[in-house]
Formats: C-alpha cells, structure tokens, sequence
C-alpha cells in the first residue's frame, strides 16, 4: 500500500529516554458537545520501544464523525493511528509521522505539548532546492517527476515535468534558470522504492512496503537531505 509521512524536527536536542519518559503511558480523555451530544474522546500513546532506528511508537486519536442515518446525522467517533519515530541525527532530535500532511502537523502539535507542554517545539525541516536535484540526478533514469516553484513567468506559480530520464532534457535545464525544485518523484537507486520528496519533509512511498520498511527508507536516504543549521 501506499505510504506516507512527514518529518520535523525537535527545537531542543533530546536523550531518547527523556522522550521515553514523556510519551510512555501517556493518555488524554477530554469531553466534547457536539449539537448538544457529550461525546468521550482519547488520546493515547501505544507500544513505545527502543530500535535501531530510534523511539518508536505508535499514536492513537478519536475524532468525531458525522454520518447521514435516515435523514439526520449522527455522530460517530472513529479512532486514527499513525506510526512515529524519534531519531538522533545530527546533534538534532528528528520526528517522523506515518500519516498524511494535514493530520502529520496536527500530531506534530500534540507532540509539542506533549514534550515542550506547549506549541512551537516541533517545527518544519527544510529539504534545499538543491538537494533534491541531486538526489534525483544521482538516478536519472529513474525521475518520475519534478515539480518547480517559485518561478518568474508572469502568473505561472508552479510547473511539473514529467517523464524519463528529466535531467538530461533542455526543458529541465530550462526550468533549473527560471525557478527552484519543490517536488520529485524518483526511483530510489538504493531500495527500488518508487518515491516523492517535498521540500518542507513529506515523503511517499508508491510501491508496497511496510512501516518499518518506510522509516528504515526515511532515515537512510531522506535524513541526509535536509538542511541543518548548527
């Protein structure tokens, strides 16, 4: 199945069995009206251990659902879980999140307040222009597809290519000279994986793999990639 997730970075650097402290058993029950309904919610971290790779764990949230039943809507509470990972890296502690943007920065948050006990302690990475350039042109023949952004044609924001073998077209070196590389899509060279990498630390894997396959692929070819400030 396709996979993805999104990595950040922790403001302090901390020892994984600080992390460990903080996470392990935590659980959060709050109440929420919803159309005067109370309705019980709960957050929980799950099966937090030490791997090769770092912390793992496992996070679960409800969230309320309102679904159509013979003409009213009727909420009903689904749980989400998204598998994570703290890593070491660099004098940096990184977090990774095995769940879809939206819902990535969300948990994100909740680590932050979780860890820090407040927002702001868990920000963004950055992956430069020029790192994602060359972790596709390392495997030409296997680039899928490049986004570009911050272009200077008139009303043209962003513009894709798509196809085999990119980097050795005109229209790509075109590109190069009129903006910046956001987005690729690659063949890894390593794993065989089929790939996206964003500039602001999504990741998707298209071909099948597993978590633990997913974050083993992270640390060892993504990591690399973003920029770290001393």
């Amino acid at each position: 199945m396709v996979l993805a997730g999104k990595i950040f970075r922790l403001t302090e650097k901390l020892k994984l069995s600080d992390l460990e402290g903080k996470l392990k058993g935590f659980r959060r029950e709050e109440e929420v009206e919803e159309e005067g309904r109370r309705i019980q919610l709960v957050t929980e971290v799950e099966r937090v251990s030490r791997t090769d790779l770092g912390l793992e764990g496992v996070i679960s949230y409800d969230k309320v659902l309102w679904l159509p039943r013979r003409g009213e809507l009727v909420p009903v509470v689904r749980t989400y879980t998204a598998p994570f990972l703290f890593s070491p890296y660099r004098g940096l502690t990184l977090l990774t999140v095995v769940e879809k943007k939206h819902r990535a920065d969300r948990l994100a948050d909740l680590f932050s307040e979780i860890i820090f006990g407040s927002l702001g302690g868990i920000l963004e990475v950055r992956i430069p222009p020029e790192n994602l350039q060359r972790y596709h042109e390392e495997n030409p023949e296997g680039t899928k597809v490049v986004f570009f952004e911050k272009l200077d044609f008139p009303g043209i924001e962003k513009l894709s290519l798509y196809g085999e073998s990119l980097s050795s077209t005109s229209a790509y070196s075109e590109m190069l000279g009129h903006g910046q590389i956001w987005y690729v899509v690659v063949t890894s060279k390593r794993y065989g994986y089929v790939v996206g990498v964003t500039g602001n630390g999504i990741v998707t894997i298209f071909s099948r793999v597993e978590v633990e396959d997913f974050l083993r692929y992270v640390v060892d070819e993504v990591f690399p990639l973003i920029a770290f400030q001393p």
